[in-house]
């Protein structure tokens, strides 16, 4: 299967004892030199007030996105009409765009956690990386919509997701 944006991938058992065990990765960038993405099943152990700069800001859920780059902050939304300079995954999803706009958003209750998803860190995967993980047999790609993102209360379930794709 070919991988694209908008992908939500899942960790077989052989990422198990690792940083990726039982994770659900959406996959927000996908190209020539690899791919990009967060895992959206993990929460961070803090909420975006208990950061210092945020600290007069709601206590909004943040997700620990992946290993790389784990002091910035990232996000993934379905309002672009609110948040400007976003990157269009697809049709439904939104990756980035001004972050003050959308702190200001999720602080003045315009936004919440069925809209925005923000995440500490992200996943990186060097060109064909990706690809022969997946043919490895550490990823299973999942016809989940990246609509459930945003349906779940915080985390989107992970055997749930895994069991079904094995009965592909």
């Amino acid at each position: 299967m070919q991988i694209a944006a908008g992908n939500i991938i899942v960790a077989t058992p052989l990422l198990d004892d690792s940083i990726f065990e039982q994770s659900v990765i959406l996959i927000t960038e996908k190209n020539v030199h690899g791919a990009v993405g967060f895992i959206i099943n993990k929460l961070y152990p803090k909420v975006l007030n208990d950061l210092t700069e945020f600290s007069n800001s709601k206590p909004f859920p943040l997700y620990a996105g992946g290993p790389v780059e784990q002091e910035s902050l990232f996000f993934v939304h379905n309002q672009p009409k609110l948040m400007k300079d976003s990157i269009c995954i697809n049709d439904t999803l939104y990756f980035g765009g001004n972050f003050k706009q959308a702190v200001q958003l999720i602080n003045n209750g315009s936004i919440g956690i069925h809209d925005i998803q923000l995440f500490i860190g992200y996943c990186g995967w060097d060109a064909a990386e990706l690809e022969a993980e997946i043919e490895e047999g550490s990823w299973m790609v999942t016809n989940a919509l990246v609509e459930q993102i945003f349906a779940t209360t915080h985390t989107i379930n992970w055997q749930l997701l895994y069991s079904t794709s094995i009965k592909k």
